[in-house]
């Protein structure tokens, strides 16, 4: 019987360290946080690898195309989520999202440093990372050797020594297309497509996306393209130098910063309805909106952060051009027209 009894908590001396290296185990397995994002997205790798350390988790990101897409595939899916968070919904497409109801709400602390202008969502289940500008970048070198003044505005590029100068995107295929077409109706209103029936008639040249227009038709990127003006970033400029094969003393590029001539792009995170990792996806969000984060967010995006507090590299300071009077539409209102202006747009340019 005494063996027995000893055999017995022999027995059970070795289940319960069993157990509690098996509970060990398992308490040290790192949780697994899902963002789905859309492809432009980049940050460091020792950055995320920071995150991961100390809060003992793996991030995995699921890159799902355009901001579009993303969106539109949050959406189906939102019974049974692909992800934690979604980043990278912006303000053209803020208030699908939230009609949607695909988020759910979270107030970060960080929030308080930021400015209210990147607050667009009061209920807090989009919370602010980035901004950016679309602009009208245009090649220097082309300007100066053919003697030709910048334009300075919108209505300057209906001249007709601007004709056939000028590459836009079409915005219903391209995001960067759209916003400048956001910003030619925050400018000109009801009278908007005046200016572009104006601009088909000086000879604009629309193509599909942003990589056509940049590296094909535009002069300044290749060299080759027959436009010495494009629809992109007020960061493009920077971008130039920083790629650039040979060291650049400037930059090849500058940006057309008129009133409303470029429009303003605020990216947003959200957590996706149905994680169950809540409270990491909480933790990631404030991480986002840290100083490590966010002084990582324009070498890689190419966006600037809108933690004020978060340095800019020095290709930004003297390269990116940022407008004083960047063009604004309230996401409610591009929600209720985006598909009408679109197709108005269509009828108007492409027909």
């Amino acid at each position: 019987m005494k063996k027995l009894t000893v055999l017995f908590s022999t027995f059970l001396f070795l289940f319960s360290a069993c157990s509690s290296q098996s509970t060990a185990t398992q308490s040290t397995e790192p949780q697994t946080l899902t963002l789905i994002t859309h492809d432009s997205f980049a940050v460091s790798e020792e950055v995320i690898k920071s995150f991961e350390e100390e809060n003992n988790a793996k991030v995995v990101f699921l890159q799902s195309g355009d901001a579009g897409a993303v969106l539109n595939r949050a959406i189906l899916t939102k019974d049974a989520p692909l992800a934690d968070l979604l980043f990278g919904v912006d303000n053209t497409f803020l208030s699908r999202a939230l009609e949607a109801d695909i988020f759910e709400p979270y107030e970060s602390p960080a929030l308080a440093g930021i400015d209210d202008a990147f607050k667009l969502d009061s209920t807090h289940r989009a919370t602010p990372v980035d901004y950016g500008d679309v602009c009208i970048n245009y090649d220097r070198a082309y300007f100066a050797e053919n003697n030709l003044a910048v334009p300075q505005s919108l209505e300057d590029l209906t001249k007709p020594e601007y004709a056939g100068l000028l590459v836009v995107e079409n915005p219903a295929t391209s995001s960067t297309g759209l916003a400048f077409l956001l910003a030619t109706i925050a400018h000109f209103d009801d009278s908007y497509l005046d200016f572009w029936n104006a601009l088909k008639e000086n000879d604009v040249v629309v193509v599909d996306g942003w990589e056509t227009a940049y590296y094909t038709n535009f002069s300044g990127s290749s060299g080759r393209g027959p436009q010495p003006m494009v629809v992109s970033y007020g960061t493009s400029p920077a971008a130039e130098v920083i790629f650039a094969e040979t060291p650049l003393d400037d930059a090849p590029t500058a940006s057309i910063l008129g009133p409303d001539a470029c429009f303003r792009q605020i990216e947003f995170i959200g957590i996706l309805k149905g994680t169950q990792r809540r409270h990491l996806a909480e933790k990631f969000i404030d991480f986002m909106l840290n100083e490590r984060f966010q002084k990582d967010v324009p070498l890689q995006m190419f966006v600037y952060p809108v933690n004020p507090d978060a340095d800019l590299p020095d290709e930004f300071k003297k390269y990116a051009q940022a407008p004083s009077r960047p063009a604004t539409l309230a996401p409610e209102e591009i929600a209720a027209n985006r598909d009408r202006w679109i197709q108005e747009w269509t009828d108007v340019v492409l027909e």
